[in-house]
């Protein structure tokens, strides 16, 4: 009989009602919670939470390694407290026995305590940590909301959606038979996303999407894939969890008080953008639960 894949979507703050808390993620949940296989049956098991209070090790995510969980879906978005030691470790060695990951934060250093994760972490890029390593990037991009410094690439408006480019060979998370070019050609929008990059010597991971700045006509990395091998499983890092977030895929969702950029809605009135960005979460939850490769 097959066996139900289980997802945790988790965010790396306590629940706080004016941030980005696991109930803004709650299409996403209902998306994954909503695929099926051939036979009608549900192909995951969704669990949405926030971390527990800051200060000591979260009690799931500590003991991830031990939990049922066959993925996780990790939305940084903390100013650089939201994991400890005992977090890290505890993810580290649920990737190991061949656990799915999807690491995702945004733009300046919002979620930066992704910066200790083994692997996955040395594919995010910060402002006050780890820097991009090509230095002309390391410069604002975004010049709209001027409180936020780089990297901060603008793809557009929240409600709207970018136009993305599949890196050859296109990786399966980017395959999509329905569109006209045989890839996701659409994700949600963000007026100042986040910066990934392939970690230098780490042979598993590739660039495997680009956006363009609508600012500055830049373009920019979208997603990093780590691909499984016999000691882990297989991993994303994305630039900015605003690709999944509610605000992003409906603005009558609402936000927090402090996003202060007007939203779009060209993405509600695109069935095109939206078959896309379902279908690109559907490769995601796919390909994250493929576990380790045979060694």
């Amino acid at each position: 009989m097959r066996s139900i894949q289980r997802i945790l979507l988790q965010t790396t703050i306590p629940h706080a009602d004016d941030d980005w808390h696991i109930g803004r993620f709650s299409l996403l949940r209902q998306c994954l919670a909503d695929l099926r296989a051939d036979d009608g049956q549900p192909l995951f098991d969704v669990t949405a939470r926030d971390r527990d209070a800051l200060g000591a090790p979260d009690s799931v995510l500590s003991a991830l390694d031990r939990s049922p969980y066959d993925q996780l879906w990790l939305f940084a978005v903390d100013t650089g407290d939201g994991l400890t030691e005992a977090d890290c470790a505890a993810i580290g060695r649920f990737r190991e026995r061949g656990g799915g990951m999807l690491v995702a934060r945004d733009h300046m250093d919002l979620g930066s305590s992704v910066c200790t994760l083994g692997g996955v972490g040395a594919a995010h890029f910060f402002h006050s940590k780890h820097p991009d390593p090509d230095p002309t990037r390391r410069q604002i991009d975004d010049t709209v909301t001027t409180n936020i410094l780089w990297p901060n690439y603008h793809s557009g408006a929240n409600g709207d959606f970018q136009r993305i480019e599949a890196c050859l060979p296109v990786h399966p998370v980017l395959r999509d038979a329905g569109s006209p070019e045989g890839t996701i050609r659409f994700l949600p929008a963000h007026p100042h996303e986040g910066a990934v990059g392939k970690p230098e010597h780490d042979d598993s991971a590739r660039v495997i999407a680009k956006g363009r700045s609508q600012a500055s006509g830049r373009e920019f990395n979208l997603a990093v894939a780590f691909e499984p091998s016999a000691s882990a499983g297989p991993a994303i890092a994305e630039s900015t969890f605003h690709h999944f977030a509610d605000y992003n895929w409906d603005p009558s969702k609402g936000s927090p008080s402090f996003v202060s950029e007007p939203p779009g809605n060209a993405l509600g009135g695109s069935p095109e953008a939206r078959h896309s960005v379902r279908q690109y979460v559907k490769n995601l939850a796919i390909w994250l639960g493929s576990g380790r490769a045979s060694s």
